[in-house]
């Protein structure tokens, strides 16, 4: 199966030929652009800025990405999978979603390892890295200070969330990594009108949203703390990407 172009590798640029790109795609590179220039939350902006100047005396010679990430992956996913935010040397340095830090080195290669992602390994946005089925995406785009964005932030960000699920309209199931992201997919629901009742997170506990919405498949974080101390180890990180995917071929 050979993956579609996964969507933060379209550009504004690319929208330079008429006729080159599609509709959806176009709406694609106007939402990432939307993202990547967003000043609304001057403590992000701040932080963000700030790191990307400073730097990490290991990523000296990099030019970080120091702006808001967007979502990456499959434009045609069946699978969502909802992250907290990007990291201060990690995605705010490579500018794409669990990229450069080892977050993304514990997820992806457990993407890998199910057949979701074409290498288990990632450095930068042109690495070759492509996705099958999965689009990876935050509840927040910018880099907090101690990896935690305030309730208004996350809701400021939002938006930015809603719209990248509705042009992903074909997607079954949501993966939330931890538990503001999974907070938050039960408030977005529920913002909507939709019946969605505060369920309490557990790691892999599936909740059934209700008619016509996708369910929901909870798991820890992959951050350095849980994986580290042993709180999450990959077997029980593979078992939720096979279960993710069992789910979706039931469909």
């Amino acid at each position: 199966m050979t993956p579609s172009k996964n969507v933060n590798s379209l550009q504004p640029s690319d929208a330079g030929g008429v006729g080159n790109i599609s509709d959806n795609q176009q709406k694609w590179i106007e939402l990432n652009l939307r993202i990547t220039v967003c000043r609304l939350c001057p403590r992000l902006v701040a932080y963000r800025e700030g790191i990307a100047r400073a730097k990490k005396r290991a990523f000296r010679d990099w030019e970080y990405w120091g702006k808001p990430v967007p979502g990456f992956g499959d434009p045609h996913a069946r699978l969502l999978v909802v992250g907290l935010a990007p990291g201060a040397h990690g995605s705010n340095r490579t500018g794409r979603m669990f990229t450069g830090d080892s977050s993304g080195d514990f997820l992806y290669a457990a993407l890998h390892r199910v057949g979701m992602a074409n290498q288990p390994t990632t450095v930068n946005r042109d690495d070759g890295l492509r996705l099958r089925d999965v689009f990876i995406t935050a509840i927040c785009r910018c880099a907090p200070p101690d990896n935690k964005p305030t309730p208004e932030e996350i809701r400021t960000c939002q938006p930015y969330l809603e719209a990248e699920m509705s042009l992903l309209s074909g997607f079954q199931g949501i993966v939330a990594l931890g538990s503001l992201a999974f907070h938050q997919v039960l408030a977005i629901y529920r913002s909507k009108g939709h019946p969605v009742g505060r369920e309490d997170f557990a790691h892999n506990a599936f909740y059934d949203l209700g008619d016509g919405l996708p369910w929901l498949l909870a798991s820890y974080h992959p951050s350095r703390q849980n994986t580290q101390t042993g709180r999450l180890t990959p077997a029980m990180f593979d078992a939720i990407w096979q279960r993710a995917k069992r789910l979706l071929d039931e469909e």
